[in-house]
């Protein structure tokens, strides 16, 4: 049970992903969330860094779509001035918007990878629908009121998998 929820990798923030690492093992497209995995939840655009983040990626040939839970006006204000592709109210953990922004990159499950700050969310999504999974710590300690309670439940299912020796990290998750 455990293991749906554990990451195929960690980083502490996007910009510690090794990208390089991720083309070596096929990787094509990159399904990211939005609030707290790129930036805080209550910023509306991207800053400098995280848009040079986002021409890196391009340069290097990888294809991102955002998922979010968020409703579309939130995830639309932020995508759309970058051109990015999204998907809102993807009602994640659940597959659908996962295997939508699969289809819609047109690449294979085995070359997509999935980001985000959340096991219960975005881990376990990613994680049921097939995907390499990367868990960053969240951008910021303030949270909504859902994510608030999601955090709580992750706090115990992270002092699980620490116990039985899974992970090996220290974030800011606990």
């Amino acid at each position: 049970m455990l293991n749906y929820f554990l990451p195929s990798d960690y980083a502490k923030s996007i910009y510690d992903i090794n990208i390089d690492k991720l083309l070596e093992k096929g990787i094509k497209g990159i399904i990211t969330d939005l609030d707290n995995t790129l930036i805080e939840w209550d910023r509306p655009e991207a800053t400098p860094e995280l848009i040079e983040w986002f021409k890196m990626l391009e340069e290097k040939g990888l294809l991102v779509t955002i998922i979010s839970n968020n409703n579309q006006e939130r995830v639309g204000t932020f995508s759309k001035p970058l051109k990015l592709p999204f998907i809102y109210d993807a009602k994640k953990p659940m597959t659908k918007a996962f295997k939508q922004a699969i289809s819609d990159m047109g690449i294979a499950y085995s070359e997509t990878a999935v980001i985000g700050d959340q096991l219960i969310t975005d881990v376990l999504g990613g994680n049921r629908a097939g995907l390499h999974t990367i868990l960053v710590s969240p951008v910021t300690t303030s949270d909504g009121f859902w994510t608030k309670f999601n955090r709580r439940i992750e706090r115990f299912i992270l002092g699980k998998m620490r116990k039985r020796g899974l992970i090996f990290w220290e974030d800011k998750h606990e």
